[in-house]
């Protein structure tokens, strides 16, 4: 059976496409997922891709992927620069972890330059646009070993 990639994406990302398009562009959450899940097809591995506006449901999917996932690729949106209690869910995790934002987070508002999830992270990749999501991907089957 593949190993399972958890790609999780925090508030606002169901808005990807809608909100701020000369920022994040035009692309939505859907097309995101549909290139994710051809990538994985590529590289041997399953993808389960969640978004949640809800921090408690991020930390219980990061709980999950304690039981059955190979790896976490997130976008944690605002909670990067807020939750405490991502990055303590994140810390009981054991496999690989890389942080992605759409935009380049420091060329922008000076409180989205610190990332609690960075603390934790294997890897960040930012500015790439939706791209970075699939480096993301590249990377965690990489780190996560031959065998992913």
């Amino acid at each position: 059976m593949p190993k399972l990639v958890y790609i999780l994406n925090g508030p606002n990302l169901n808005l990807l496409g809608k909100r701020q398009p000369h920022i994040y562009g035009s692309e939505t959450l859907a097309d995101v997922e549909r290139d994710c899940a051809t990538l994985a097809l590529e590289l041997g591995v399953q993808t389960r891709f969640l978004q949640s506006n809800t921090e408690g449901q991020i930390i219980d999917w990061i709980h999950q992927a304690r039981e059955d996932g190979a790896g976490i690729v997130i976008n944690p949106a605002a909670y990067t620069h807020t939750s405490v209690a991502i990055l303590d869910a994140l810390n009981a995790f054991d496999g690989p972890v890389i942080e992605v934002h759409i935009s380049n987070v420091h060329k922008r508002e000076s409180f989205r330059h610190h990332s609690y999830v960075s603390l934790r992270a294997d890897g960040v990749i930012a500015g790439c646009g939706t791209e970075g999501y699939r480096l993301a991907l590249r990377r965690i089957v990489t780190l996560a070993g031959a065998d992913a």
